[in-house]
């Protein structure tokens, strides 16, 4: 039983984080329509502008301090998000209005290869770490209830309780919020949004600097456990499954979504890799996301689109 729970419980901490890259996903889309492919760059984008910063200030205030490094990083790689976003509503999304669904996506790919190339260019291509103070050792927990208690991460509970703050966040932000119910009224119709006078560019370039926040919070975790290097890019393609079996318009759906697709690789991967060699961690949400656009495409919490002619 502790070693199910154990189990269980690193499986709900890595779908947190695949919830909090999905959700970059999910916010372009539901208030512009574009599905941004450029998610794992601006992941990995931010992922390098923090690591990189918190290199550098160090050096330009002659004070070794890593709080102050940090947290020096976290706001100037939050302003170049905010700026980038900004830059990619002005110069490419608002000449891309009322186009079809498949130039929006090439636009995203276009800006996903440039990034790329930018981060490259302005932070170097090594492979560097993000230390943010997080504990890397691994405690026993629940002594009294279990022989030798559970063994968990501490660096996970922490990455899992960072996302999950941020979940509740913008939760609480697109329901509490003037803007956010600006965003709810964008993302159900453009354009009775705009007849009531809500600026369409201007939520866009909101929800462009929401998902770079989310993309930066999620590199700064990311690169804290897995280092910052080119194949952060990738976690986008893992925040794919999650999307789909959550609904690509339903910010509830990103969130269980990635918490039964980390739960599920975990599970699948002790209970049931002995017996097919292993690997299923690496295949399992890709198979149990076409099974969803075979039987329920929209998703568990999607909106069903029907087209009447």
């Amino acid at each position: 039983m502790a070693f199910f729970l154990e189990t269980l419980f690193g499986g709900l901490m890595v779908g947190m984080l695949y919830s909090l890259v999905a959700l970059g996903f999910v916010l372009i889309f539901k208030a512009s329509g574009v599905f941004n492919f450029a998610q794992g760059a601006m992941v990995l984008f931010a992922a390098l502008a923090m690591a990189r910063f918190a290199e550098w200030i160090p050096q330009w205030i002659g004070i070794e301090n890593k709080l102050v490094a940090n947290v020096g990083a976290f706001v100037i790689a939050g302003l170049l998000m905010f700026a980038m976003a900004w830059l990619i509503e002005r110069l490419v999304l608002r000449h891309l209005v009322n186009q079809e669904g498949a130039t929006l996506l090439m636009a995203t790919l276009g800006i996903t290869y440039f990034i790329d190339g930018l981060g490259q260019t302005l932070f170097g291509s090594n492979i560097y770490k993000i230390d943010i103070g997080m504990p890397k050792d691994p405690v026993f927990v629940l002594d009294s209830v279990f022989p030798g208690g559970l063994l968990l991460n501490q660096e996970d509970v922490i990455a899992a309780v960072i996302a999950a703050a941020m979940v509740i966040a913008l939760s609480l932000f697109f329901q509490k919020t003037a803007t956010g119910r600006a965003l709810r009224a964008v993302a159900d119709d453009h354009q009775a949004a705009q007849s009531v006078g809500i600026p369409l560019n201007r939520i866009w370039v909101i929800v462009w600097c929401v998902a770079g926040l989310v993309a930066l919070v999620a590199g700064m975790i990311w690169g804290s456990k897995l280092g910052v290097q080119f194949s952060l890019t990738t976690i986008a393609l893992r925040a794919l499954p999650v999307v789909i079996l959550g609904g690509l318009t339903s910010v509830p759906g990103a969130i269980i979504g990635g918490l039964i697709i980390g739960v599920g690789e975990k599970l699948s991967e002790v209970y049931l890799g002995p017996f097919v060699g292993g690997g299923i961690e690496i295949w399992f949400a890709y198979v149990l996301a076409l099974v969803f656009l075979l039987f329920r495409p929209q998703g568990l919490f999607g909106e069903k689109i029907i087209d009447r002619v």
